[in-house]
Formats: structure tokens, C-alpha cells, sequence
């Protein structure tokens, strides 16, 4: 199964369709905010995809919630979140006691426009990065992960 996460577009709608044709056969995409308004065109256009979202600090959707839990069908679970109300810029360490309370085996968080991935306690934690923004000092990127029973494996693309 092929999970592809993006996050933080702002605005740059070229960018998600970029990802959707170089993934078309994904499994699930998830979109972790900031960039709603592209993003609901963009799964107006690839009706058949699977699609989940959440908001970012910078999308105005009062229904739409910040955070939320995707259960893969092998049972395992999926937490993800813009991460703007878990304060990830300074640390993580909140959001990851929260995705571990809730029993979860990933951990996805957007909003700091940087990549980041680290495995801790057999939970991945992974940012994509920025779509459409980065600040790391690195192309505007997403990633995939690799879910199967000899192992999980992720990377990130540069777009």
C-alpha cells in the first residue's frame, strides 16, 4: 500500500496535480493543510482517488478538523495534523504522546514547511515538508511511505 503526504501548497495548485500525475496509483493521499482551496479542486479532478485532509493554521473550514486518525486495513493507525496547535516548531514531543496514546504506528505533521522523519518507539514520525513553500533550504518536496509486512519504508520527492 502507498500512502503520498503533502502539505503547506499555499496557493500553488501546479504543485498538487504534480503529485497526483506522478502518483495516480497511490493508495490514499493526505493533505495536511494549508492549501484547501487547491486542494478541493485538485480532488475534483481525480474523483477516484482516495483523499484525506485537515486544515492548516491559514485555511478558513469550520467543518474540516485539525487533527485526525486514518486506520490503514491492516488495523494500524494513522495520526495526522497540521501540527500549528501542538506547537511543533519548538517540539514534537506533545503531538507524538498524543498519536501514542491513541495507539497509533504513524505520525504525520505539516506546518513547518521542513522535513522531518524519525522513528521512535516503532511509531514513524514523518513531515513532509512544503509543497509550494519550503524553508529548509531544500526543493519544495512531499513524501510516500511503503506500507507492507516485511517492513514500512518512506521517502521524500523532490517536486
Amino acid at each position: 500500500m502507498r500512502i503520498v503526504i503533502f502539505s503547506d501548497t499555499h496557493g500553488n495548485f501546479s504543485a498538487m496535480h504534480k503529485i497526483m500525475k506522478h502518483n495516480g496509483n497511490a493508495d490514499l493521499f493526505i493533505f495536511l493543510g494549508d492549501g484547501l482551496t487547491e486542494f478541493r479542486r485538485l480532488r475534483s479532478h481525480y474523483i477516484d482517488s482516495k483523499m484525506v485532509a485537515v486544515k492548516g493554521n491559514c485555511d478558513l473550514d469550520p467543518e474540516l478538523p485539525d487533527s485526525n486518525i486514518y486506520k490503514l486495513p491492516d488495523g494500524r493507525k494513522i495520526f495526522y495534523t497540521h501540527g500549528d496547535k501542538w506547537n511543533v516548531r519548538f517540539s514534537i514531543d506533545k503531538l507524538y504522546l498524543k498519536a501514542k496514546e491513541e495507539g497509533c504506528a504513524f505520525l504525520l505533521f505539516g506546518h513547518t514547511h521542513c522535513r522531518y522523519a524519525e522513528k521512535r518507539d516503532n511509531m514513524l514520525i514523518l513531515n513532509p515538508g512544503s509543497a509550494g513553500l519550503p524553508r529548509d533550504g531544500k526543493p519544495a518536496c512531499y513524501a510516500w511511505i511503503d506500507i507492507s509486512y516485511s517492513g514500512d519504508i518512506y521517502n521524500f520527492v523532490d517536486l
